[in-house]
């Protein structure tokens, strides 16, 4: 570790690196980038492995492009909520290091219960790399593992989180991938017919990518290579380490419904999954119409929809698409085979396992706790919201972990010792506006800017990390009382480019500061491989490779600087 001498000089000497590292982004020039970088990384205990030391960077300027290890991203410090002190890091001591998994969609590619055809309308519906995705997410967990600690803590991982969307369609076998994945064992990610592909992307279809077929596709067009043996590669059986520090799971609304958007069972279609039919749409233009236009509008009109359905697929049925319901994806969880190296249950207890209940309370650290909130709406749709029941539980929470608190504009004290608390979700505050009422349980739902409200009441709320919009963003949520301040801290997914997760530390600066230091890294293939290799490494970096390229990416998904690699300054509610 650095001397504190030299801390001091860093930190005195760049009142600079702030408003430096906010500048620099990739148009950064290269001389005021490389400063940059190397006042984090001098900054930090370790950057191995992380993106503070390289980052997926494309070769060349148009078309499709090859990934090469490009120059990390730069340490932004955010002193929108507090003032840092220059001799700050020869004080700090790590309370707790955290890992963010998020919006992993580990998915059945070939499950008849997919909508492609919307992939125009909405880009998830369909992506190029999706039949790699269970050698992406072995390749994160194994760079979690190798990483190990905190880069600016320097403390070993206290828990990993892994923030909603964990399946893609809410399918058994998803969540038998996933929870392999995460917990060590083998993986075979193919079902139906095991001696062919039976995806959409086998068909011909010039509308998808087609990679071991010459068509033209559109994919192609674009510049996608031809892969001869590609659906054999990806189909071999492949092993995941499995996470070597304990986890825990959240609900996200791909773990839920049907494509994350239609509520189970929607008009029957629950019989779909395990059976032959594809669906590829309504025979009639007019219903596919109106079924497109409440998808982009996630308007409740979808569930008028109606019409003949047609399709010329078919598929092999398959008892392992079954959909789950969310009392079986929490018994699952507590399955001892997906114990890994724990907790039993990954956050899930008895009551959870008997009622569905998905949110949870749990120890990160001494001192500090963590908060699972379940964010999906069993009605259905994308977006979030949380139940007056849950709502009652949080507030709960937070008043017995707080000795001051405000409730209704008054202040309340009582003895008890104070906890920072570190909530997680899937939703961000401003993707939880879906209020619709669920059927099976017909109680008030609550808002993102509500829930941003009750948090302001509780001090020692130090951030909200979350998901879904598969995007990085850094979001401060101030206060008139900067003790009531906190960070709301939204990661990109790990099917998308850049397919990142994220390293919280929280630290005690003890001189009336807090910093959470953000790091966001990548999984451990390696930046290209050969396309005829089928490693999992190689396979993985094609992963990354097929999303970067893909016709639908958003590129803006990394976020800028300030989104990143972050010093999230807050007052210590506790001094």
């Amino acid at each position: 570790m650095p001397s504190i001498s030299r801390r001091s000089f860093l930190l005195a000497g760049a009142g600079g690196l702030g408003a430096a590292a906010l500048s620099c982004g990739r148009g950064t020039s290269a001389h005021a980038l490389d400063r940059a970088l190397r006042l984090g990384a001098q900054r930090a205990v370790s950057i191995s492995g992380t993106s503070l030391e390289q980052a997926a960077t494309p070769m060349g300027g148009s078309g499709y492009r090859r990934l090469t290890a490009g120059p990390g991203y730069p340490l932004a410090v955010r002193t929108d909520l507090a003032a840092g002190k220059a001799d700050r890091d020869d004080r700090r001591t790590a309370l707790a290091s955290i890992v963010q998994l998020t919006d992993v969609h580990v998915l059945d590619a070939q499950s008849p219960m997919r909508f492609e055809f919307l992939h125009d309308i909405t880009g998830s519906a369909f992506r190029p790399q999706e039949a790699l995705g269970t050698h992406g997410a072995a390749q994160l967990v194994k760079r979690v593992n190798d990483v190990a600690r905190g880069p600016f803590s320097g403390r070993p991982f206290d828990c990993v989180v892994s923030t909603g969307d964990n399946t893609d369609n809410h399918e058994d076998v998803e969540l038998d991938w996933f929870l392999t994945l995460l917990s060590g064992g083998s993986v075979t990610a193919t079902t139906g017919d095991p001696s062919h592909w039976e995806g959409v992307q086998s068909g011909g279809d010039a509308s998808y990518y087609n990679p071991e077929l010459t068509v033209q596709d559109r994919y192609k067009k674009a510049g996608f290579p031809t892969l001869p043996g590609f659906f054999g590669r990806t189909t071999a059986p492949h092993t995941s380490a499995g996470l070597t520090t304990p986890w825990y799971s959240v609900f996200g609304n791909h773990d839920d419904s049907i494509e994350g958007t239609l509520p189970s069972n929607f008009l029957g279609l629950d019989a779909v999954y395990t059976g032959s039919f594809k669906f590829t749409g309504f025979a009639d233009a007019g219903s596919n119409a109106a079924l497109q236009d409440a998808v982009r509008r996630q308007s409740t009109a979808i569930l008028g929809t109606n019409g003949t359905m047609t399709s010329g697929w078919k598929v092999t049925p398959d008892a392992r698409r079954r959909p789950f319901s969310p009392v079986e994806f929490i018994e699952r969880h507590r399955r001892a085979a997906y114990t890994g190296p724990g907790p039993f249950g990954h956050g899930f207890d008895e009551e959870a396992a008997a009622t569905g209940r998905g949110y949870y309370a749990f120890p990160i650290a001494p001192g500090v706790t963590g908060i699972a909130m379940d964010s999906t709406n069993r009605a259905g749709f994308t977006e979030g919201s949380i139940g007056d029941e849950q709502w009652r539980w949080l507030k709960r929470r937070l008043q017995a972990g707080s000795s001051t608190y405000w409730d209704w504009g008054f202040r309340h004290t009582h003895a008890v010792q104070d906890e920072y608390f570190v909530l997680f979700s899937h939703h961000t505050s401003g993707s939880m506006s879906n209020l619709l009422l669920d059927p099976a349980k017909p109680e008030i739902r609550h808002a993102g800017f509500e829930l941003l409200r009750m948090l302001h009441d509780f001090p020692n709320v130090l951030a909200w990390v979350n998901g879904h919009t598969h995007v990085n963003a850094i979001t401060p949520q101030g206060h008139a009382d900067p003790r009531r301040a906190f960070w709301e801290i939204n990661t990109a997914s790990h099917i998308d480019f850049p397919q990142q997760a994220r390293i919280v530390d929280v630290c005690d600066n003890r001189d009336g500061t807090l910093s959470l230091f953000t790091t966001l890294i990548e999984s451990a293939a390696p930046y290209q491989a050969s396309y005829d290799s089928g490693t999992q490494a190689s396979l993985a970096s094609l992963y990354r490779e097929l999303s970067f390229n893909d016709i639908h990416a958003s590129l803006a998904a990394e976020g800028t600087a300030t989104d990143r690699n972050t010093e999230l300054l807050l007052v210590d509610p506790r001094a």
